[in-house]
């Protein structure tokens, strides 16, 4: 499973990838998780299973969402700030995207 998780500059969403890392390995589930900027996001979505988008991109979502899209990936918003994200729920929102796309 690949995920990317993306906010405004890329830096937020590093801990919550580190965070989402953190709680595949604690299952023993095989994930990559990528974060990115915005500036990025086309590129890192090219071999992605789903994309995690931090809250305070909401307003940014429809754009987000046509990115994605184009390359057949779903998405949903992160629950809570990126920076104190639960690893455990935003891999579960994966998860649950993931499923709903298969």
């Amino acid at each position: 499973m690949r995920i990317v998780v993306v906010c405004g500059a890329g830096a937020s969403s590093t801990f919550a990838a580190l965070r989402i890392r953190r709680a595949a390995e604690a299952r023993g589930i095989d994930v990559s998780v990528r974060a990115a900027g915005e500036q990025t996001l086309a590129a890192e979505l090219a071999d992605a299973d789903a994309l995690l988008v931090g809250t305070h991109l909401a307003e940014r979502l429809p754009s987000l969402e046509q990115d994605a899209a184009a390359a057949s990936v779903p998405v949903a918003v992160l629950p809570g700030e990126t920076r104190t994200l639960d690893g455990d729920a935003a891999l579960d929102l994966a998860i649950a995207i993931i499923g709903e796309r298969a």
